[in-house]
């Protein structure tokens, strides 16, 4: 699953789709592509902080704690 998501993140990034319009503007003022790639941001961020929280290897780094002692 967690493969998947750092995949389907990757695909998401390449937003082929935003790529003719600059059109609607957000905010008066924000291209669609460059909101698009706000968003994409945060949610990038979230998903690392998830990954961090989820598959973090706490075994090697207690491993490695001990070594240093």
């Amino acid at each position: 699953m967690i493969v998947l998501l750092v995949v389907l993140f990757y695909l998401l990034h390449q937003d082929f789709w935003n790529w003719t319009e600059a059109r609607p503007l957000f905010f008066g003022f924000l291209p669609r592509g460059l909101f698009y790639h706000a968003g994409y941001t945060l949610s990038s961020a979230g998903l690392m902080a998830w990954l961090v929280r989820r598959a973090w290897p706490a075994r090697l780094e207690a491993w490695a704690e001990e070594e240093s002692e």
